[in-house]
């Protein structure tokens, strides 16, 4: 079995619904927009025009929220996996 068809297997077996999905999914959203507005407020520093204030620095902070969300998330979707796979264990060796 190729990496590819496991990764396929296994990602037919969770589901789309997987239980962290929704997390990483909105970390990543997070994410983008923290990111896109550490470079809004460092283009400034570069074109030499005023820069920003405070409060466009604070949106910044979105990127490690971001990034925050998304861990729970994977941490979530580990957390479900070990459970199925004990659960799983526990079915077959009782049978």
């Amino acid at each position: 079995m190729t990496h590819e068809t496991q990764a396929n297997s296994a990602a037919a077996e969770n589901g789309p619904g997987s239980p962290g999905d929704g997390l990483v999914r909105i970390g990543g959203i997070v994410f983008i927009v923290g990111a896109v507005a550490t470079l809004v407020t460092v283009a400034p520093l570069f074109l030499g025009t005023e820069p920003f204030p405070p409060v466009a620095y604070a949106v910044c902070m979105l990127m490690g929220v971001g990034f925050l969300i998304a861990g729970a998330g994977v941490l979530r979707s580990i957390a479900a996996q070990r459970r199925q796979a004990r659960s799983s264990a526990s079915a077959s060796a009782s049978a």
